[in-house]
């Protein structure tokens, strides 16, 4: 069998690429794109592991163990002993504890040996008291504040259903979905000529089959080649698409970067690069302006490779590149070929029947039209006469426009349509969903509208420690970074900087973008999608930066000492680090007297040699010098009074957890648990000149 690209042998595996290159990863091999080359015994070897797994998926799935599932579910069913119903105010941990009726003291050791460390006064929520009660054979039940409150469940249930809908329509309905054209957004550095590229796709593919060419620009528009359609986002740049990004919209299936080669890549190009790779689309290189005199394609590859680490497949890389003449049209069919290539390696998919889900590109008030919006269909069909939801706004669909104005019935995937019938202006952050009836677009719009007023008064800036709080509760581990600096010397002193943090496996540092330059909108929106924060280094803030890190919940932090962005990068991070749990000797011990209690069982009779036991210590037990076992203790007793600590050289009763075989002689070593704070170090290279 002869080599293969990723995306090849994810074809033979039937599989999508991307899921495909995450599983080569995982193996260890060093692939990087789905375009890149695996030889010919480790395709063998791949299509071997994948077979095997397949055949024991296939075992697992045997009717024999679904029985079995099925038994054991019957059991767990029948082992809670009754259902208690909680309030509100029964959801402190002490209330829990007496609600359900197992002591407190327990509670606290059972789930701090399963690695969850609570304390009395401490507040759950409604999971973790589930999980509890789930411990002790209870089944809960919880009562709602107010009838409000129910209301607000019913009407979210319904919007949770409709999102539910469209998300399983990729796994359900897996075997119907259907290849669409693939949409793609041109950016690049300023007078790079992603405007004349554009235009020189519209006029050639357009212009020439429909007299008087485009009427109607609605911020996107198809071309055909070779008898299939792709969708271009008519608004250049990466401020839009990092925009829709932000808000959790991923319109853009390829992004074609412009590079001139006269000019080479330039700051804006890294940037608008950066914005691409944090949204894990796949870059094609269009290496324009070839017809001018002074242009070197080699030298701009070469610039491709040392400042994007991006290497041309004709380098023996698995970037594709296209030198062409925007101005002259030279290159265009073959950039048009190369983007159908990535798309049907990519295997864009969508659901083409039934409801339609649309993202909008821009919203405006037209003179004649009133509110407007533009989007591009993601899945189904919209249709004349459809209600449609946009966050708090909805409508009934009055008119579709394409993008060559003419007015039509419906819209399938990937088609850029105008919708008019809005009353009000939508926003741009809001997915366009198509609903059944008048009455469920109104109820699903009020629940949203109730929802972010909600939403504003409590609305506040997120701050580093906020920032790592996110991701320690979701279980990402990965700080995302925007560096902007005065000076390029500054720049490679603050990236060494911040790389110098020796990070561990739990949590790491990922510098998303770095510049030179002021910090600006473009930069605090790639930290809004990347769920990140910006640092500066000696440079200003500018006023439009600020409002809208305001609005988006972005912390900008600067500096002009880089000691101090590094201890305080340091202390935020060491904060995110899970503490270690180390055992302290605390006391010994003897047993003097073994005590065989009717219904309670063995207590030992300690006579305290050193140090002190406490009610909640661990207990290792010594034979002759020898260790019997280790068991926590499950009650502390001097005299007959229950008590928390014992200091030597008094004598106590102890009841231990789990066993009972300890003997009169026996000696004891008692242990606490301690926990450690753990500290983050920078290496040599942090420590610069600057």
């Amino acid at each position: 069998m002869p080599r293969l690209k990723v995306e090849e042998l994810a074809k033979k595996l039937n599989m999508p690429p991307e899921e495909v290159l995450q599983e080569l990863q995982e193996l260890g091999l060093e692939v990087k794109t789905i375009s890149s080359y695996i030889d010919e015994e480790t395709v063998s070897l791949i299509l071997e592991i994948f077979k095997e797994e397949e055949q024991s998926a296939d075992k697992i799935k045997s009717p024999k163990s679904k029985k079995v599932k099925d038994e054991k579910d019957v059991e767990e069913e029948e082992s809670f002993k009754e259902e208690i119903l909680l309030k509100p105010e029964d959801l402190t941990l002490k209330a829990f504890a007496a609600r359900i009726g197992v002591p407190l003291n327990k509670i606290i050791q059972d789930m701090f040996v399963k690695g969850i460390a609570l304390n009395p006064n401490q507040r759950i929520d409604e999971k973790q008291a589930k999980e509890i009660a789930k411990t002790y054979g209870y089944r809960l039940r919880f009562e709602q504040e107010q009838s409000a409150g129910k209301e607000a469940e019913i009407s979210e249930s319904k919007l949770q259903a409709l999102e539910r809908y469209f998300e399983e329509l990729y796994t359900v309905r897996k075997n119907e979905l259907v290849i669409r054209p693939p949409v793609v957004t041109v950016m690049g550095h300023v007078d790079h000529g992603k405007t004349t590229l554009l235009d020189r796709i519209r006029k050639t593919r357009i212009a020439e089959q429909e007299v008087g060419g485009i009427t109607q620009s609605i911020g996107a528009y198809q071309v055909e080649h070779a008898g299939k359609k792709i969708t271009f986002i008519d608004t250049p740049g990466h401020e839009l698409f990092t925009e829709m990004r932000a808000k959790g919209v991923q319109v853009t299936d390829i992004v074609v970067l412009v590079v001139a080669a006269d000019d080479g890549v330039m700051p804006q190009t890294i940037e608008a690069y950066n914005h691409a790779k944090a949204a894990n689309v796949p870059v094609i290189v269009a290496i324009n302006k070839i017809d001018k005199p002074n242009a070197n394609v080699e030298a701009t590859k070469q610039q491709l490779i040392t400042k994007l680490n991006l290497v041309p497949e004709d380098w023996g890389g698995d970037t594709i590149v296209v030198p062409i003449s925007a101005r002259t049209g030279q290159g265009i069919d073959q950039l048009l070929e190369m983007i159908l290539l990535v798309a049907e390696l990519k295997e864009i998919k969508c659901y083409p029947k039934g409801r339609a889900r649309a993202v909008i590109i821009e919203s405006k008030i037209d003179r004649a039209l009133g509110p407007i919006a533009n989007v591009i269909v993601k899945d189904g069909v919209l249709s004349v006469g459809d209600y449609v939801i946009s966050g708090p706004v909805y409508c009934k669909v009055r008119a579709l426009i394409d993008d060559k104005g003419r007015r039509i019935k419906s819209a399938e995937p990937s088609q850029p349509v105008m919708i008019v019938g809005f009353e009000e202006l939508p926003d741009v952050k809001h997915t366009i969903y198509a609903v059944e009836s008048l009455e469920t677009a109104r109820e699903i719009a009020q629940e949203i509208k109730e929802m972010l007023e909600k939403e504003k008064p409590s609305r506040k800036k997120i701050n580093l420690e906020d920032l790592l709080k996110m991701m320690e509760e979701s279980g990402k581990r990965e700080l995302n970074i925007v560096i902007k600096a005065d000076t390029t010397g500054s720049l490679n002193a603050v990236q060494n900087a911040v790389l110098s943090i020796k990070t561990t496996e739990e949590i790491k540092i990922n510098v998303v973008h770095a510049g030179v330059g002021a910090i600006n909108s473009g930069d605090v929106m790639l930290a809004s999608a990347s769920d990140g924060m910006i640092i500066g280094f000696r440079v200003k803030v500018d006023s439009q930066a600020r409002k809208v890190a305001e609005a988006e919940g972005v912390e900008i932090k600067t500096y002009e000492i880089i000691y101090d962005l590094i201890d305080s990068l340091k202390l935020a991070l060491e904060g995110m680090l899970k503490p270690e749990y180390v055992e302290e000797l605390v006391g010994r011990g003897e047993i003097k007297q073994v005590f065989r209690i009717k219904k309670v069982g063995n207590v030992a009779g300690v006579q305290m040699l050193e140090g002190y036991v406490t009610n909640d210590s661990t207990v290792k037990v010594y034979r002759n010098g020898v260790l019997i076992f280790s068991d926590k203790i499950s009650s502390l007793k001097h005299y007959k009074q229950d008590v928390a600590r014992i200091d030597a050289p008094q004598q106590c009763g102890i009841k231990l957890q789990n066993r009972e075989d300890f003997q009169e002689g026996d000696e004891l070593e008692f242990y606490v648990t301690r926990e450690i704070r753990r500290k983050i170090e920078t290496t040599q290279s942090g420590k610069g000149d600057h």
